[in-house]
């Protein structure tokens, strides 16, 4: 993956945005107690929260970890990139020899999206897909998938070093 430039990222982001359909996400009431602008995962509901800090978040439907492949606990994100190539990790490898060493940024065949928001836990990212069917499944090895237009949404409102919380 490579980072892009602060100005280059938010251009493409605000233009991502301005494709996004609204019905897939949405502000709700959030009462947890959550530093604003953390990212709180609830795997069992297969929604993903960002902390607003003012008794709201806005809510997204994400595809988590399929059984045996979900974590919960705490991270925080290292990384933001956009179009980013993607190599399986070595898990996935075994399980899908067949896949290359890399997949290029931006190819029809990335499983990565717009966007991906790396977390500091192993091989794990917050990111797009080009699987928008799995949305609301359990669906991965462990990484949270969403929407390409809500990835580049969250892409544009978090910070490196965010708190990510998994939770069932």
């Amino acid at each position: 993956m490579h980072r892009q430039s602060g100005w280059a990222a938010a251009a493409l982001a605000a233009a991502m945005l301005t494709a996004a359909p609204a019905a897939a996400r949405e502000l709700v009431a959030f009462d947890a107690a959550a530093e604003p602008g953390t990212v709180v995962v609830r795997t069992a509901e297969r929604r993903l929260y960002f902390v607003n800090g003012d008794g709201t978040a806005i809510r997204y439907p994400v595809a988590v970890g399929r059984a045996g492949k979900q974590w919960t606990g705490y991270a925080r994100i290292d990384g933001k990139y956009l179009r980013p190539a993607w190599s399986p990790p070595a898990e996935v490898k075994r399980d899908n020899p067949r896949l290359p060493d890399v997949i290029a940024g931006g190819s029809p065949s990335n499983p990565m999206g717009v966007a991906a928001l790396t977390l500091d836990r192993g091989e794990y990212a917050i990111h797009g897909t080009n699987r928008p069917g799995s949305i609301g499944t359990f669906a991965s090895y462990g990484c949270i998938r969403m929407y390409n237009q809500d990835v580049a949404d969250l892409y544009g409102r978090v910070q490196v070093g965010a708190t990510v919380v998994v939770t069932r």
